[in-house]
């Protein structure tokens, strides 16, 4: 999922709305109808730098897709502040859009509601079959067992982003591949005048997205095989004290950037302020902001020791945007044809590179176009080395509460108050005692 939703599983007012849904079965679908053939109304995410930028880059494909049907496509552009708190208020009311984009991370979570349309075998054949898609992203489309609640739109990657000029004053020949090597380059970088490493403390996603990884290189998960949470899990503590750890102890990241939310760490970045950056496909913002391609260099993001890979060597989540149906719309038809439109290889190939995300969708993703050197990284990433985030119907809730337990562990950490152990396990026990009873 797109890290600018800075807020956008924040408030505990959506989480408390997706709880009611998710244990009460939401909305009845009814299966949906063709009773208004010629129109659809699409939410799209903001996935550019603005919502200007997502109309400029949309609306020509939509008139498109009109053109060759006849169906007239009413684009919203929605913020990532607004989009969930939206989408649960239209699951409930049953006055939603007719085709969607949602975070990949709360497919399982809006599942749970009932409200999208399932996409069964025969769904999946109306737009070209389930196989066109890369296994990574379908496995964060909905809860194991279940046909997935939404379809891959942009698939994306964390990488460790690092400034060269920065990395040759400070004498660093290479990148680090280990976290252990990361806290080293770090001190030279700051011997040298620089700060070392960016992040968003005070985002709660972002923070779950990083935790998340810490605690696969830990072989750990926040909840049991069977969908329960297990915050206290003694790698997951072990994970949330590394990661904060990197402000507290290790001071690779500058206590300031426990305020951050709104990709000031990016910024930071791209002014040549910081040397290092962990985020997810950042190469279109890092140009929007000014920053030449040839000054940073891409690699994996660290391990905890040797290299990327499957087990506990995972080193990004599989972020990313899917589009679902609502299962009540009134031009099923027309939805399905519109995802066939949108997931299609020509497609895919005008949007992602416009958005320097990655296609989902094998074919397109073989495109010349997504071979350079920093999409090389991330489609390897996600090929090999890369997790869904835990597909249960309690997901939004665990960004929620664990995010802000991250978050106010960083707040720690900036006002030099100790992190140890015990106090990352009772922020985390607060955590799961927050979590919905099913």
């Amino acid at each position: 999922m797109r890290s600018i939703r800075a807020a956008a599983v924040g408030a505990v007012t959506m989480s408390l709305a997706l709880a009611a849904t998710a244990c009460g079965g939401g909305s009845s679908t009814g299966g949906g109808s063709d009773d208004s053939p010629k129109t659809l109304t699409y939410w799209a995410s903001n996935q550019g730098a603005s919502i200007e930028v997502d109309k400029k880059v949309l609306r020509p494909e939509l008139d498109k897709f009109e053109k060759r049907t006849g169906i007239k496509v009413k684009l919203e552009v929605v913020p990532w502040s607004d989009l969930l708190n939206r989408i649960l208020t239209a699951t409930t009311s049953g006055q939603g859009p007719d085709v969607l984009n949602i975070g990949n991370t709360w497919s399982a979570s809006l599942q749970a509601t009932g409200a999208l349309l399932p996409w069964d075998a025969e769904n999946f054949a109306k737009i070209g079959g389930k196989d066109r898609f890369v296994d990574s992203a379908l496995g964060s489309t909905g809860a194991r067992g279940k046909d997935p609640a939404a379809v891959p739109l942009y698939s994306m990657a964390y990488a460790l982003y690092y400034n060269k000029k920065i990395f040759a004053d400070a004498g660093i020949a290479k990148p680090p591949a280990t976290w252990a090597e990361l806290t080293a380059d770090g001190k030279k970088i700051q011997a040298k005048g620089k700060q070392a490493l960016g992040a968003e403390g005070a985002n709660v996603s972002e923070n779950i997205h990083h935790v998340f990884v810490f605690a696969k290189q830990h072989g750990a998960d926040f909840f049991t095989a069977d969908g329960k949470p297990d915050f206290t899990a003694d790698g997951v503590v072990a994970a949330v004290k590394q990661y904060v750890g990197l402000m507290a102890e290790d001071k690779a990241i500058p206590r300031g950037n426990a305020e951050y939310a709104q990709n000031q760490s990016v910024s930071d970045f791209a002014k040549g302020r910081t040397a290092m950056l962990l985020w997810q496909s950042a190469s279109a913002n890092l140009k929007s902001q000014g920053m030449s391609e040839d000054a940073y260099g891409i690699t994996p993001v660290p391990v905890r020791s040797g290299v990327p890979g499957a087990g506990n060597q995972v080193n990004s989540m599989v972020a990313g945007i899917n589009m679902a149906v609502f299962g009540n719309t009134h031009n099923l038809d027309g939805a399905t044809q519109f995802v066939k439109f949108m997931t299609s290889d020509d497609e895919q190939k005008i949007l992602n590179k416009a958005y320097s995300t990655i296609p989902p969708v094998k074919s397109a993703q073989a495109d010349a176009a997504f071979g350079t050197p920093a999409n090389a990284v991330l489609k390897d990433t996600l090929a090999g080395s890369a997790a869904a985030l835990p597909q249960v119907a309690t997901e939004s809730q665990f960004e929620t509460t664990v995010g802000t337990a991250v978050k106010e562990l960083f707040a720690d950490a900036a006002a030099g108050r100790a992190v140890t152990t015990e106090s990352v396990k009772a922020k985390l026990q607060k955590a799961q005692q927050q979590m919905p009873a099913k």
